[in-house]
């Protein structure tokens, strides 16, 4: 037993009461010291966030992030940056987020090349594009669309496989480079369909359509975007686009599906990504928020200016896409031989 004095009238407090009593004030320490935190939870963002972009400045995907950022910054009441790291077939970036804190206020602006890249880059990269990654939400695609010279004979993707297999190895196509989604759109047509074809490569679409304009390439492959103005003023033809429906932008232009061809599709999509290890509640944030900004009229204004159509993807759904995407390139980069510059 403890003696407690007060003035002159003693009082006994049982010991198992005094354990009780330094109990619960280490209780309401810890809980004092737990509030904060806990408070913060509940207020994040606490500080400004920030979106990498693994492309250059002036890219679709650099515009989207702008778009995204601007609304989302006025959503949460905090800044949220674009820092473009561009390189090495958009891995540059991704590397940067994959190292980031999984706090959520790092996150990756990203679009097709980050399924293409383990194929193409494969030990060169510092980051596993599964473990270390958890993707947020896929926002929009565009359709690719395959067009030739206006003097080419085949009209239609099946012309096109006709005109191929009788004269393999002469037909020629032009794309943005080497191991850009424009490539890619068309080694899986040409892989799926046991073609020869030559392969011309060009430092982006525009020297790719500008080749095609002048007569010099047979076909080509491109986003909707970026081919639609020369198709629209009659100085090529398009044979067919990617996608389950056919594109306002291109309202005249049948889809692969609809000319016989249901089995290919390569529409480039677009969408945030993070590290792995984000909080569930963050996650859910995040997604929430995309949702909203996509919702608005700045982005989708630029979706359809861009003949892409918003999806809004949530984690789970985009994280199965992004894994399914990664194991076919892996299985058809190496079989069709494309290698990076």
């Amino acid at each position: 037993m403890a003696r407690l004095y007060a003035g002159s009238a003693p009082s006994i407090v049982p010991r198992s009461v005094l354990r009780a009593l330094a109990a619960a004030a280490g209780l309401a320490a810890m809980t004092a010291a737990l509030m904060p935190q806990a408070a913060a939870q509940a207020q994040w963002p606490v500080k400004p966030m920030r979106i990498v972009v693994p492309v250059v400045p002036g890219s679709f995907t650099d515009v989207v992030a702008r778009g995204l950022a601007a609304d989302m910054g006025e959503s949460l009441g905090q800044s949220v940056l674009v820092e473009n790291r561009a390189g090495a077939g958009t891995t540059i970036g991704a590397a940067t987020v994959a190292k980031s804190s999984p706090d959520g206020y790092t996150l990756l602006m990203t679009e097709n090349s980050f399924s293409i890249a383990p194929a193409l880059y494969g030990k060169q990269m510092t980051y596993d594009p599964v473990r270390d990654f958890q993707p947020v939400t896929l926002i929009a695609e565009a359709p690719t669309v395959w067009f030739s010279r206006l003097e080419f004979a085949a009209r239609s993707p099946k012309d096109l496989v006709q005109l191929a297999r009788s004269r393999p190895g002469e037909v020629t196509f032009a794309t943005g480079g080497n191991g850009t989604s424009s490539h890619l759109a068309a080694e899986l047509f040409i892989d799926r369909n046991k073609l020869k074809m030559v392969h011309v490569p060009f430092k982006g679409v525009a020297g790719s359509i500008a080749e095609i304009v002048a007569g010099r390439v047979d076909v080509g492959t491109s986003s909707i975007a970026s081919a639609a103005g020369p198709i629209q003023a009659g100085r090529m033809r398009a044979l067919a686009v990617t996608g389950k429906e056919r594109n306002p932008l291109l309202p005249e232009v049948p889809t692969f599906a609809e000319s016989g061809f249901g089995d290919y599709d390569m529409p480039i999509w677009f969408g945030i990504i993070g590290p792995a290890g984000l909080p569930a509640e963050r996650l859910d944030r995040l997604h929430a928020e995309i949702v909203r900004a996509a919702g608005r009229p700045r982005l989708r204004d630029l979706f359809a200016a861009q003949g892409a159509r918003s999806l809004l993807v949530p984690p789970p759904a985009f994280t199965k896409r992004v894994h399914a995407e990664i194991a076919q390139w892996r299985e058809v980069i190496p079989r069709v031989g494309i290698r990076p510059d």
